[in-house]
């Protein structure tokens, strides 16, 4: 691929995990109206570019089907008199954007879903979605309802999400940071804080993660400011960092980080979905 112009931020990353597959789709964006997927092949640590986008992806109204044939997110280009409303909820093949399922939005309030079973999704349609278009190998679940009341952006998509795929709800006192937590195995937890705030750190954006990793048996604690995201995979913990990807096994002690991937050095380049 061509190297990037240099930027003030790294590349800033997302990533959904298949639950039942190993797989996965990294969400790369930068800059800011620009992003793209990839597919993560977990067994082997391959990557494999999906599409660009000219636009956003709110990488937390987002999810991965469970077999890891499906993605839906929630997306903004401001073509607001546009087929899609300018901004609105898809359903592709991953790691491809091209919609298989297209609800039109028009604006950024609710938007994105989840996926309740292999080939069906609920749709976050607070304030209204149009149909489109919908597939028919994929079904929308009209009965699920997730459960909380986490607002209209993205928490609502993001917090049900986290508490489905092994979080557990730590500290919600504090509205503007929600703490999660995810036991690892011999005996190290994972601590998630999700933040959500206007006025948040330069090269953040109003919703965004750090993260710590607490022994409690030996008392020993590391925080990780830095990480954008991170995840179990495995017996591995997974994280994203300034704009790359790393892993390290759990142990007793946390092994040594290993570089997966680096996201930089990455430029928009139109690709056509196989489909």
């Amino acid at each position: 691929m061509l190297a990037a112009m240099p930027s003030a931020f790294p590349a800033r990353l997302h990533v959904l995990l298949a639950r039942s597959a190993p797989t996965a789709v990294v969400l790369r964006r930068g800059p800011s109206r620009s992003v793209c997927s990839l597919l993560w092949d977990r067994r082997a640590d391959a990557f494999r570019l999906g599409q660009w986008l000219r636009g956003r992806i709110y990488e937390r109204r987002a999810d991965l089907s469970p077999d890891g044939r499906y993605l839906i997110y929630f997306a903004m280009n401001g073509r607001w008199k546009g087929e899609a409303g300018g901004a609105w909820t898809a359903v592709s093949r991953a790691p491809w954007l091209k919609a298989i399922s297209l609800w039109a939005k028009g604006d950024c309030w609710h938007g994105g879903g989840m996926f309740v079973a292999d080939d069906r999704y609920w749709l976050n349609a607070g304030c209204g979605h149009r149909a489109v278009r919908e597939a028919r190998e994929v079904r929308r679940d009209a009965l699920f309802r997730p459960a909380g009341g986490y607002g209209g952006e993205c928490p609502s998509v993001y917090y049900p999400r986290l508490l489905r795929d092994g979080w557990t709800l730590a500290d919600a006192r504090d509205k503007s940071c929600f703490v999660f937590e995810k036991r690892l195995g011999w005996g190290w937890i994972l601590r998630k804080r999700a933040h959500a705030e206007i006025g948040a750190p330069p090269g953040r954006g109003c919703y965004w993660d750090e993260h710590e990793l607490e022994h409690p048996a030996t008392g020993k604690r590391a925080e990780h400011p830095s990480w954008e995201w991170a995840d179990l995979d495995g017996d591995r913990l997974v994280w994203a960092e300034a704009g790359r990807l790393h892993a390290a096994a759990i142990r007793r002690s946390i092994g040594e980080p290993r570089l997966l991937h680096d996201f930089n050095d990455m430029m928009f380049e139109p690709r056509v979905a196989p489909y």
